[in-house]
């Protein structure tokens, strides 16, 4: 269908294109709905050209550069590294960025997407007035995804240079020879094995007792071990008390868990405590919406993931949890959304199947209750843990790592954590045991190739069905 000129009129006006946006316009369009897009900045939004995307291009240089020294140090293979062109690097980089955009754009073409380049903001319960574009009226709805920023603490303000934000840290210029990483959840350690792998000195703050608190506290314990391994300096339980600036960087004072300050010295602060909502100007009051005390737009239905304004529904960062703002999440809910502005009947997500991963060396993955959260819920578990390093491939690798499966005591399967190289890979598996809420028994009879990091997978389910080979029960 095509909007009405006349009255501009639309079926769906979605506010805002990352992903959460763009996968809702894409999949209302393929259901015969029109659609009007609005974005003020670029579609692919955070995630295509300032997160997920770019930073995982350089972790994968990252990883070439960490596998030459595993070459020359563990295999015998006499390679060696002149040196990081870090222009070519950018170069390659922005090129990834580039072709995704490129298909993203056109894909929104091919649909019949009417995307407008500018602000919006909501004028009533259906309406939504665009910048140099005047107002449109929603037949069917309207979708907020306008995403998140950076949280900032108090303290010196972003420079682009000395201190900076995940949003602008991989477009700083060059290489700093020392970083003072502060926030241990997922996006401040990837940042902190990124620059490792690049020659940086790394210190590692995160507030909180351990890194990436919200995961099972054994991941958090391998991840951790593994980190150190690599020579950062990992400091838990320890805040920011001051930063101060210097010509060539930035001086940090720390309080440790002991209450001592300590003082740290970088060429960068890159901080990366979490993520705000972004709302300003967006205009809630006048469709008879407000945000709640942490800034996010609440549904009133999690199965449409609707607002307590009929026809206005939030995908994305806007969602306060158990969404977890992770891009994967929002295509899911954005193709909810979709659906049911068109008059489908949807299947909620499941949030507790939703795949968890940290994109670091090593990496961690995870779908589903840790063992606390699992004991916290009632729940009486038995848990399997087995080391990678328990199956031949894991030896090959040899950095570590480990398989937790958290169960119900002859029942379900409530969780599955991954720590070590490639986990990234192998979640997707763990997606459909939680998801389809599986036992161990259902899984156990499947069988997985030989020789992979999988096999410790598969191992751990054999254990919890009393069928172990290399490890018992």
């Amino acid at each position: 269908m095509t909007r009405n000129q006349r009255t501009n009129e639309t079926d769906v006006v979605v506010i805002g294109g990352g992903t959460g946006g763009y996968s809702t316009a894409l999949r209302a369009a393929g259901l015969g709905l029109s659609v009007v897009l609005a974005e003020r900045d670029k579609v692919g939004g955070t995630c295509l050209h300032r997160g997920c995307i770019p930073s995982k291009a350089m972790l994968h240089a990252a990883e070439l550069v960490d596998g030459i020294a595993e070459a020359r140090e563990r295999w015998g293979v006499k390679a060696v590294l002149e040196s990081v062109d870090w222009p070519a690097l950018v170069a390659t980089r922005d090129d990834v960025v580039t072709r995704n955009h490129r298909g993203v754009q056109a894909r929104l073409a091919h649909a019949n997407v009417e995307v407008v380049a500018g602000s919006a903001e909501l004028t009533g319960p259906r309406g939504v007035r665009i910048e140099g574009y005047g107002e449109v009226v929603a037949r069917r709805g309207i979708v907020l995804a306008t995403g998140s920023r950076p949280r900032m603490p108090p303290g010196p303000a972003t420079d682009g240079r000395r201190v900076v934000t995940s949003d602008d840290a991989l477009f700083a210029p060059g290489l700093p020879d020392s970083v003072l990483v502060l926030g241990g959840g997922a996006i401040g350690v990837e940042y902190a094995s990124l620059h490792r792998s690049m020659g940086a000195r790394v210190t590692l703050v995160e507030a909180a007792d351990r890194l990436v608190p919200l995961e099972d506290a054994d991941v958090s314990r391998h991840l951790t071990r593994g980190l150190k391994r690599r020579g950062i300096e990992v400091q838990a339980g320890t805040r920011l008390l001051e930063a101060a600036l210097l010509d060539d960087g930035v001086r940090a004072t720390l309080r440790t868990p002991r209450g001592e300050t300590r003082t740290v010295q970088a060429r960068r602060l890159l901080v990366a405590v979490g993520r705000v909502p972004v709302t300003d100007g967006l205009g809630l009051a006048a469709a008879g919406l407000a945000t709640d005390e942490r800034g996010y737009v609440a549904p009133a239905d999690w199965s449409r993931l609707e607002t307590a304004v009929p026809g206005i529904h939030v995908v994305g960062d806007l969602l306060p949890p158990p969404s977890l703002g992770l891009a994967h999440a929002s295509f899911a809910e954005g193709m909810l959304v979709a659906e049911a502005l068109a008059g489908l009947r949807p299947v909620p997500v499941d949030y507790e199947a939703v795949p968890r991963v940290t994109y670091s060396a090593p990496q961690t993955a995870a779908v589903g209750l840790t063992e606390a959260g699992a004991r916290d819920a009632g729940h009486d578990v038995v848990v399997n843990t087995m080391p990678l390093t328990a199956v031949a491939k894991g030896m090959v690798h040899g950095q570590g790592g480990m398989v937790k499966v958290v169960a119900e005591r002859g029942g379900r399967v409530l969780g599955v954590h991954l720590v070590g190289p490639h986990v990234s890979e192998m979640v997707a598996e763990s997606q459909l045991i939680v998801g389809w809420e599986a036992e161990p028994l259902d899984v156990a009879q499947h069988i997985h190739p030989h020789p992979t990091l999988s096999e410790a997978v598969g191992e751990s389910f054999l254990t919890l069905a009393g069928r172990g080979l290399h490890q018992q029960a």
